[in-house]
């Protein structure tokens, strides 16, 4: 499972990478950690078994929470610590110390869906078929009783 987890988080990271290329024409490497990052912490968290059966817009939600964290937290080290300047939201509504952003955030929302998708695809069924493995069986009766 670690290799297809590994998979995820270099698929995922390489297409940050080159959405970022695409949208803003340059990019940095922190981004392809954030991206690797974000997909298989979302991927671990919507398939843990408090939340595999919750609704796709709960998983969304939870998928833009964990992306936008993801992102405060590089952004203040490689932003606010190291001046990299890789971005900077100060011009977007609701932003926070520039390294987050709302309408953004909104994005991240949209993109769990992808992630989720791509995770089935690399990650398969994981979590139930290791269920199912941990399922305990029924006790024997003891006869007599």
């Amino acid at each position: 499972m670690l290799k297809r987890l590994l998979l995820l988080f270099g698929v995922c990271g390489t297409v940050y990478v080159l959405l970022e290329l695409l949208y803003r024409g340059r990019s940095h490497i922190s981004m392809f950690f954030a991206g690797g990052i974000s997909a298989v912490g979302i991927w671990l968290c919507c398939n843990c078994r408090r939340m595999k059966n919750k609704c796709l817009l709960v998983k969304c939600a939870l998928g833009s929470a964990f992306i936008t964290a993801v992102e405060f937290v590089t952004g203040a080290v490689v932003n606010l610590w190291l001046h990299l300047k890789v971005w900077d939201y100060s011009s977007m509504p609701w932003n926070l110390l520039g390294q987050i952003c709302l309408p953004f955030s909104l994005l991240w929302f949209v993109l769990t869906l992808p992630i989720l998708g791509l995770g089935r695809l690399l990650c398969g069924s994981y979590f139930s078929k290791a269920e199912t493995k941990r399922e305990i069986p029924a006790s024997p009766t003891l006869s007599g009783e």
